[in-house]
């Protein structure tokens, strides 16, 4: 075997280790999803019964979605909520809030790379970015929304021209899903020996571990193989401006159902210095567009009297995310804020750790649940 001959065999090994990262990230990701279902149980979709305004609701849409680690699933259980008799004027701001929750999940990948410096600014910043435009669009059309009611308004008249009475039954198709079957039953086996919910909250750690454990490794594989031609490709795809940016990531998000897992697959890009800050932020836009399929696959089973709420609010998580990138995106003085954002958030990270733990827990769940529990209270 010549010296080119095992280079090539070498990369080509390389390759098949950072497939085989990913899987193991993508398994991760989704055994945090499973965990939660473990220790709530048959009451899972009572985590929505709190909503009993549209700003409860907004903060219901995000705690549920942070804890389960997938927007599509979130958007999926408020689709079938609005066609049990959920008002649409509590599952509206619901979708939104499934929309902030969701970027959890690459926030908690970029920890991966904590012990190197530069490279958790990086990364730190590119996961941010995600949450910052999320965050950003709430606080624009939600009070749009409460005033003059657009997105119920148009999605009432998209979905009259488009319902049918028959059920497409969609709502199955999940090719990852599949693929990722056998390691999710493989983690779920090594967790079961353990009592009750025990065995949730351990698979749940062990999904966060598996994710710091990939996160730490891949980033040194992707950038020694992502030279040369490959990060010409790489490029092509999402460095090649806003629009390739975010069309990718759309296609990538409906290709996987998960825009959790695509905006987790490109953080570790970034941390590698593979695409920067602005590139991330187009594709992460995408992500948000391509993740409202499997509502709208979810609005495709329900049939009967209640199926045009089903799919009228599964358009408003699509004409949401759509009319949030026009306004925000389309906006040349707000266009950067979400980058401004999240490189301030990166730096003060860099300086201490602990800002990490105050952005995480503050953001995702103690303002949220704390929301919740005044309203409980007032009540």
């Amino acid at each position: 075997m010549t010296l080119k001959q095992a280079s090539g065999r070498s990369r080509w090994d390389a390759w098949l280790l950072v497939v085989v990262l990913v899987y193991l990230l993508l398994a991760a990701v989704g055994a945090i999803g499973d965990g939660f279902k473990m220790v709530a149980g048959d009451n899972a979709r009572e985590l929505f019964a709190f909503a009993s305004n549209p700003v409860i609701a907004l903060v219901v849409g995000l705690v549920a979605t942070a804890l389960m680690q997938s927007s599509s699933t979130a958007t999926s259980v408020i689709v079938g909520l609005v066609a049990g008799g959920l008002p649409m004027s509590i599952a509206i701001p619901m979708a939104m809030g499934a929309n902030i929750g969701t970027s959890l999940t690459s926030t908690l990948v970029s920890l991966g790379h904590v012990r190197q410096v530069t490279e958790f600014r990086k990364a730190f910043a590119a996961a941010t970015v995600h949450d910052c435009f999320n965050l950003m669009a709430v606080a624009l059309l939600l009070p749009l929304e409460l005033l003059f009611h657009p997105l119920e308004r148009f999605s009432v008249f998209v979905s009259e021209l488009i319902y049918s009475s028959g059920s497409l039954s969609l709502a199955e198709f999940n090719l990852i899903s599949a693929l990722l079957s056998p390691a999710s039953d493989l983690l779920k086996l090594l967790t079961s020996w353990l009592p009750g919910s025990l065995a949730g909250i351990a698979l749940i750690v062990v999904g966060i571990a598996l994710i710091l454990f990939v996160v730490s490794n891949i980033g040194k594989l992707l950038r020694s193989l992502l030279v040369g031609r490959a990060k010409r490709i790489m490029h092509a795809a999402i460095g090649k401006g806003p629009i390739t940016g975010i069309a990718s990531g759309t296609v990538m998000t409906v290709l996987v159902q998960s825009s959790s897992t695509t905006t987790a697959l490109i953080v570790p890009l970034a941390g590698a210095g593979v695409f920067s800050l602005r590139q991330i932020y187009a594709f992460t836009l995408g992500a948000n567009v391509g993740t409202t399929v499997t509502a709208l696959l979810a609005a495709t089973a329900i049939s009967g009297p209640s199926a045009i709420l089903a799919l009228q609010i599964a358009l408003v998580h699509l004409f949401f995310n759509i009319l949030a990138i026009l306004v925000i995106f389309g906006l040349p003085f707000l266009r950067s804020l979400p980058v401004y954002m999240a490189e301030f958030l990166a730096l003060m990270a860099q300086r201490n750790k602990l800002y990490v733990a105050g952005y995480i827990l503050g953001v995702f769940f103690v303002l949220p649940l704390g929301f919740i529990a005044f309203d409980q209270i007032v009540l």
